[in-house]
């Protein structure tokens, strides 16, 4: 991108007027980040600004599902459309960047510049950009998915620094903490069990790099590349562990969300020689976490944690199965 080049439209489209933030988006922010995310709520419209003028960018406003970073699509000095992406800076946005410069472009979203100190960076935009929410049909889902997360598949890098997914496991004691008379809302057996499963995976090594949320709306469709990945997590683990934010996405409000759950992990057991007992114990332990995050974070929790329940039927299950299918023999 050529540097000094003044923008024919202008800093922002958005620069006149107030900015109008989603109240989800906003619960989300201060949620998180405390008083730290309300003080980078406050200074945000003058962010969009400071980086429309340092990266030559006219912005024509937000994605409609602002999750936990402002994202606007822009165009840059010479039309190209692409993204302009801020956070409250910390590692996490920190370890995005460094993932998305790992993946470098290969079935992932192109990294055009970045400052991670200060919580932002611009990507290319993904044109059209429809996620994998866009289809209907199930299995085509799933086995588009499996696609890419065998396309991203990554050791981890030389001078990484990426946290262990084992340092994510500390939110199941951070979760514990909160109710230290009792009444919490997951029993603290199924933390146990969790943190167990951590362990567990802690001892089989094979770790790699992980996007760490690869989920529906985490892959895009572009025209020319096909689907690519986009908003990594960044940190190291098991590579089952990069299953499970799909398995948990869009399954509640679906027909038999218990039997669409089967039917996505016996697809990706099949089409990827997944050990099924391994998939499904990393799938409690996870999910599990994702439901304290959720408490921790005053989000949407109950649905989550519905899946944990369910993964722990499905694993009692299969291991009964093949108990008996073992005592026929």
């Amino acid at each position: 991108m050529a540097a000094g080049i003044e923008h024919s439209k202008g800093e922002s489209l958005m620069s006149n007027k107030k900015l109008d933030l989603p109240e989800d988006f906003i619960r989300k922010i201060t949620g998180a980040f405390g008083e730290k995310g309300e003080k980078w709520l406050d200074e945000l419209e003058g962010k969009i600004s400071h980086y429309a003028g340092k990266w030559n960018l006219a912005i024509e406003g937000p994605v409609p599902n602002l999750s936990y970073n402002y994202v606007a699509k822009a165009k840059d000095a010479h039309e190209n459309p692409v993204i302009l992406k801020l956070g409250v800076p910390n590692s996490d946005f920190e370890n995005e960047v460094l993932a998305v410069k790992a993946y470098n472009g290969e079935s992932f979203v192109n990294l055009l510049a970045e400052d991670a100190e200060n919580g932002a960076m611009l990507l290319e935009r993904l044109i059209p950009g429809r996620d994998l929410s866009s289809i209907e049909d199930e299995e085509q889902v799933t086995r588009e998915y499996i696609n890419v997360w065998k396309k991203i598949r990554r050791p981890i890098p030389d001078g990484g620094k990426f946290p262990s997914i084992m340092d994510w496991k500390n939110g199941l004691d951070r979760y514990k903490a909160m109710f230290p008379e009792g009444g919490e809302p997951i029993p603290f057996e199924a933390v146990d069990t969790a943190r167990d499963i951590f362990k567990e995976f802690a001892e089989l090594g094979d770790e790699q790099l992980l996007h760490g949320d690869l989920h529906h709306e985490n892959i895009l469709f572009t025209e020319g590349r096909g689907w690519v990945a986009i908003d990594p997590k960044g940190v190291i683990g098991h590579p089952y562990y990069d299953i499970i934010s799909f398995l948990v996405n869009y399954v509640n409000e679906k027909p038999d969300p218990k039997g669409l759950l089967k039917r996505r992990i016996d697809l990706i057991c099949s089409e990827v020689s997944m050990d099924r007992i391994l998939l499904l114990k990393a799938a409690v332990s996870l999910a599990t976490l994702y439901a304290c995050w959720g408490i921790e974070d005053k989000t949407d929790w109950k649905n989550t944690y519905q899946c944990v329940l369910w993964f722990r039927e499905l694993l009692e299950e299969y291991v009964s199965n093949q108990n008996t299918r073992q005592v026929r023999k």
